[in-house]
């Protein structure tokens, strides 16, 4: 552990030492890949744009079918990505929220009230903006609620990795749970809220399967030869049943065991029996021979002291963030701008909906739920943090673009509304990066830190 992550764990007690070294993985990866996905988006916008834009809007429209024994699928480009890539993205999620739930900071009640309460405001506030924007607008308009509560955790962790001698560490953990918190919240309302025509059997055939799954982790079977295939057909039950299949990732994310097969002192008291087997008085050639077979007997022990949580995380988070995310963005994030009047779409009940959402619903959310929480002495705030960080880091949460996006795709039929949807993400997550900065940066610690 270098200088910097020694004084996370030194100088906030507040922090469970073993929360700081996953955090700081994954908050470098999902910082690290905003650079990818704002490329990504960038490139989508210009490509829409541009004297190929027809391609684009082609492209996505291009129908993928796959058949398989009594299976048949039939879906656009566009839809394989979201529905079918995405999927890996709210695994990678689901796998997130449980670490947080089960050994992070949201696993001690009291811990976990003040980030709850925060998100809570963040969705909240965001949400209620939205329908008085558009409580006259129809009820298609109104379907759009949804897309300013959520928070980008790789743009909004991005902008605190570049202001990162400005943000307390403890700051940064706070603001990851309110996003992961925000993420519960999120697919909570893309599965009470955003799922139509429901198809019962379908569902409880994923459910089924689902508590084969977790019986199957029960029992300690770890190999993928059992579970991809179950994965998949989960994911097409879930598909047909018409809740939206990247529900079958968080799902299966949720039944990944938390915790290792061995513990600590189990790994080290069969490991140690291996290395104290070996001779070393044997021939080379058998020397090497049995050396061979106590490393495969190590790596096995060590495979399974690590958490098949831990694990799945550490080969996917990548993946997910590098690959997957950028994907999403450059197949969601075109707009034509050369078919939308600009002047009339951000004044648009709807785009000014998202985009003060984002902005204000996100900052007054957040900072008025979190000073509540505080008065009520449900929690008190991280150390060396001040009320200024906790408005920045609210500012910041309102950049909503992945999963804003993501939710446009569910809420909106009409491509007219999408794009206006998409002109209120754009505007409104860039003030919100902006404001955030620009108060982080005149931040503080408070004098009795």
């Amino acid at each position: 552990m270098d200088q910097r992550h020694r004084t996370w764990a030194t100088s906030d007690r507040w922090v469970p030492r073993t929360f700081i070294r996953p955090f700081v993985h994954f908050s470098t990866i999902e910082a690290s890949s905003g650079i990818v996905l704002l490329i990504a988006a960038i490139g989508a916008i210009v490509w829409a744009n541009s004297a190929w834009s027809e391609t684009y809007f082609s492209l996505l429209e291009e129908p993928v079918t796959f058949e398989f024994l009594a299976i048949h699928f039939e879906e656009s480009v566009q839809d394989v990505i979201n529905d079918g890539l995405m999927a890996i993205f709210f695994f990678v999620v689901g796998l997130e929220i449980k670490r947080e739930l089960v050994i992070g900071d949201l696993r001690e009640p009291r811990a976990a009230a003040l980030p709850v309460m925060a998100a809570l405001g963040g969705m909240i506030v965001p949400a209620a903006i939205y329908i008085a924007f558009n409580a006259g607008a129809g009820t298609e308009a109104i379907r759009g609620w949804g897309i300013p509560m959520a928070t980008d955790i790789a743009f909004a962790l991005g902008v605190v990795a570049l202001l990162s001698s400005k943000v307390p560490s403890g700051a940064k953990l706070f603001l990851l749970a309110v996003a992961i918190t925000d993420d519960i919240g999120a697919i909570a309302v893309i599965a009470i809220f955003y799922t139509e025509n429901l198809r019962v059997g379908y569902l409880t055939a994923a459910i089924g399967l689902l508590v084969l799954v977790w019986v199957g982790s029960k029992v300690t079977i770890r190999s993928h030869a059992f579970y991809v295939p179950l994965a998949i057909v989960i994911w097409y039950l879930v598909l047909e049943s018409g809740v939206h299949a990247t529900l079958a990732g968080v799902a299966l994310g949720f039944l990944v065991p938390a915790r290792p097969y061995y513990s600590r002192d189990e790994f080290d008291r069969r490991s140690r029996a291996i290395l104290d087997e070996f001779p070393p008085e044997l021939e080379s050639t058998e020397a090497q021979e049995h050396a061979d077979h106590e490393a495969l007997l190590l790596a096995k022990i060590a495979k399974e002291s690590v958490a098949p949580l831990t694990r799945n995380e550490h080969h996917l988070v990548g993946w997910s963030s590098f690959l997957i995310v950028p994907i999403f963005a450059l197949a969601n994030a075109g707009v034509d701008f050369r078919a939308v009047n600009l002047s009339e779409a951000l004044t648009s009940s709807i785009a000014l909906g998202v985009s003060v959402g984002l902005v204000v619903g996100k900052m007054v959310g957040i900072t008025g739920f979190t000073y509540a929480a505080v008065k009520l002495g449900l929690g008190k705030l991280p150390a060396r943090t001040g009320w200024t960080h906790i408005v920045g880091l609210s500012a910041v949460a309102g950049i909503g673009f992945t999963v804003s996006l993501f939710v446009t795709g569910l809420a909106f039929s009409d491509p007219h509304l999408t794009d206006l949807a998409k002109v209120g993400i754009f505007a409104g997550s860039l003030i919100a990066g902006v404001i955030g900065s620009l108060v982080l940066i005149r931040a503080k610690p408070p004098i009795d830190s």
